[in-house]
């Protein structure tokens, strides 16, 4: 009898003496599926935590808090249950923005808290998160400030958008600097992409953000960083129709339930420089799909009117903001099979969306674009949106409009994300396609809302209006630094195209900086579901060539690879829609020979066309040449890019 009572007790004990030990453990481990990463946590006092790569730290010692209605959370953690589990499945996105196919693999450590919260930290194969949970009773909880601070074990270089205040577009430049050089009133928008030696970096995001503020980041004058929050909104001012500025602000960052979880803190680790246009962990993090049906969202290219100013010629009526022009913009993209043109500033009178200016006939533009099926695209200010939102998109939906491009937001802060969301909701409702520019935050809300089809957020072409500053150099770092987060509309297409010595910035005759291979290359390396072609469809039909390679290029793809790069120097991208195969390569300044190697094509023989840098593109930008090749897996190609140059190539079976 005595031996069956203590058999019947030991699976107790055991059990009891597993939870015992979870509870007194203070010190855990997680691993990517990979085992090159590597998150080491501790809970002695407060939570600790380090990240490694292949044994070699790259965040060490680093701290975080939470505080919820004046208490704080993970100080003197107690843990009451750490589980850890695997995940493994293969996901479809509807919009591919890089693959057909994503593998979704981590490990995840839960650990349970006494005082009603928990804390989740997940390792990928592409880098490191974590995030709160709480699971309070109360309603609504004020959230005073969260603490994430990161510290490096050396004074890294870092790629740091610099920003001067919340109130921003988040058009900036990836400025390296080193980690003690970021004074603590040094705020950035995000990524901030940390070169940590040998290769490797880290790429410093956010995902899953709702009913919450966008995160930022500040110096903290030695080798860290930390992160900052826009105060939650009090007050506000209207100057003019669009800049809502906060004029009063809260001492806390956000009001919201009790029971939630919070927004994925992010670490992109990649060992190469080109590993980070294919690292999909933010995308990964994001909430699944808000929309039953997606099979409507049609992406495709968009023939734009407010970088060229309209500039159309050869035409017997005069070119403006009316029905004429916009008519011809739409002849154009149905000759080219371009989905959609967009009707930018001046189609409506400012402060209201119902009243279309006398120049245009929207009834009978819209029906004219039905007719030659291209899609119409609207630009709207945010806030005069956010006033007449149920009548406005009813009025669009109506008119058969496929989507908006909502602009002039300039701010993150909770009442701002809150926007994101609910117009890509009504958006959806209506079938139509969101366009987000004036901020950069809805970059990691593509995943879920697909009809979240791009994002500006990014110091694009434009610039060009008005500066020198989207030059080479800074093109071929966006790649591996806002692209990190996710779409990217920086509106590409120029067809005058300068060098350093005969530019200038003309607001309504606009060009661009570098080679005009360097522009035909943005379309491979530049991802956007939606993709502008920013200059007069007059300058396009004059370069019947060009169109050649930019009607059919894609903006979705299966497959993606990158064959070379290094940040803020190069890059070259493959990428695969289907069975045909396209590459884009883009230079700094500097001129360079680069070998492309071809061993990823499958066996076969395929056509090439090249479009590379004419001889004399250093100085004449807008100097190209065409070649037409037969290539195979076996080929290994020679290829020169000018000063600011380019190279592109479609290759097909």
């Amino acid at each position: 009898m005595n031996n069956e009572f203590w058999r019947a007790l030991l699976p107790l004990v055991s059990m009891l003496w597993l939870v015992g030990d979870a509870a007194a453990q203070s010190s855990y481990d997680l691993r990517s599926p990979d085992d090159r990463i590597e998150v080491r946590i501790r809970t002695v006092k407060a939570i600790r935590y380090d990240v490694l790569l292949k044994g070699r730290a790259l965040l060490e010692d680093c701290t975080l808090s939470f505080d919820v209605d004046h208490k704080t959370l993970a100080h003197e953690p107690k843990v009451v249950s750490a589980k850890k589990r695997t995940y493994d499945q293969v996901v479809e996105p509807p919009i591919r923005q890089k693959f057909a196919k994503i593998r979704d693999n981590y490990n995840e450590l839960r650990l349970e808290m006494e005082g009603e919260y928990a804390l989740v930290f997940r390792a990928y194969n592409e880098g490191a998160a974590y995030r709160w949970e709480t699971s309070f009773s109360q309603e609504q909880v004020k959230i005073y400030d969260e603490e994430m601070k990161l510290n490096f074990p050396r004074d890294f270089i870092t790629y740091y958008p610099r920003e001067d205040s919340f109130f921003s577009h988040n058009e900036r430049r990836y400025v390296p600097q080193h980690l003690s050089e970021i004074a603590p009133a040094f705020i950035a928008t995000l990524p901030a992409v940390v070169d940590a030696g040998g290769g490797a970096k880290v790429a410093i995001a956010e995902s899953d953000v709702e009913e919450y503020p966008g995160m930022w980041l500040r110096g903290t004058g030695g080798n860290g960083l930390s992160a900052t929050f826009p105060p939650y909104p009090l007050k506000e001012k209207l100057e003019r129709d669009r800049d809502l500025k906060v004029v009063e602000s809260a001492d806390y960052i956000a009001v919201t339930h009790g029971a939630r979880t919070f927004p994925w803190r992010v670490f992109g680790i990649v060992e190469k420089d080109g590993d980070l246009l294919t690292n999909q962990i933010v995308w990964l993090l994001e909430k699944p799909s808000q929309l039953q049906d997606t099979s409507w969202i049609k992406p495709g290219k968009v023939a734009w009117d407010w970088w060229n100013a309209n500039n159309v010629y050869d035409v017997d009526f005069k070119a403006g903001i009316n029905t004429q022009t916009y008519k011809y913009y739409i002849d154009f993209a149905a000759r080219y099979g371009i989905e959609y043109i967009i009707l930018d500033e001046g189609w409506y009178k400012l402060g209201n969306l119902l009243e279309v200016v006398p120049e245009i006939n929207m009834e009978e533009l819209t029906a004219y674009a039905k007719q030659k099926n291209v899609g119409i695209i609207l630009w709207v200010i945010w806030k005069t949106l956010d006033d007449q939102l149920e009548p406005a998109l009813n009025q669009f939906a109506k008119w058969g409009v496929k989507g908006i491009k909502v602009d002039f937001m300039q701010r993150s802060d909770q009442l701002l994300i809150d926007y994101y969301h609910k117009i890509s909701r009504e958006a959806a409702k209506r079938k139509m396609l969101v366009d987000f520019h004036g901020d950069q935050k809805p970059a990691t809300m593509t995943r879920t809302w697909p009809n979240l089809i791009s994002t500006e957020g990014v110091k694009g072409l434009e610039w060009s209006k008005w500066s020198a500053e989207t030059e080479p150099e800074h093109n071929v770092t966006l790649p591996f630094t806002r692209m990190f987060l996710g779409p990217m509309d920086y509106t590409p297409g120029a067809m005058l195209n300068a060098p350093k010595t005969s530019f200038a910035p003309i607001f309504n005759h606009p060009m661009s900086l570098g080679t005009r291979c360097h522009q035909l290359a943005m379309y491979i390396v530049y991802e956007s579901p939606l993709q502008m072609l920013a200059d007069s469809p007059s300058n396009y039909l004059r370069e019947p060539q060009v169109m050649d390679f930019l009607a059919p290029v894609p903006t979705q793809w299966d497959e993606t690879k990158v064959l070379d790069g290094r940040i803020a120097e190069f890059v070259v991208v493959a990428r695969r829609n289907g069975r045909d195969w396209y590459i884009g390569g883009m230079t700094n300044w500097t001129s360079r020979e680069l070998e492309i190697d071809l061993s990823f094509l499958p066996q076969g023989n395929f056509s090439m066309e090249a479009f590379q840098d004419g001889a004399n593109a250093d100085r004449y930008g807008s100097d190209y040449k065409v070649t037409k090749s037969q290539v195979n897996h076996t080929t290994k190609l020679k290829v020169t890019l000018a000063p600011g140059g380019g190279w592109a190539a479609r290759i097909i079976p």
